[in-house]
């Protein structure tokens, strides 16, 4: 059996997807796995992560972390320069 407790996110990039999205609910992959880069699309089961829910309520441009670090997940804080 696999410790989930050990599960580290894959660090896809480090630095920000900068991303024009419309208006609704988004689901953030936080494992790094996806196919769907940044969106999950299910690649975290087996694992101990859940995607992150978030939602747009107008069209906007958005900076999305990419390195699965940032403390304001879904969206970037800088933290792929420490990395």
């Amino acid at each position: 059996m696999t410790d989930l407790s050990q599960d580290k996110p894959v660090i896809v990039d480090k630095h920000s997807l900068a991303l024009n999205m419309d208006p609704g609910i988004y689901y953030y992959c936080r494992c790094g796995r996806t196919k769907t880069e940044p969106f999950c699309d299910g690649s975290h089961e087996g694992t101990s992560f859940v995607p992150k829910k978030f939602r747009l309520d107008m069209p906007q441009t958005v900076h999305i972390c990419a390195c699965r670090y940032s403390e304001k997940a879904p969206f970037c804080d800088g933290t792929h320069r420490r990395l």
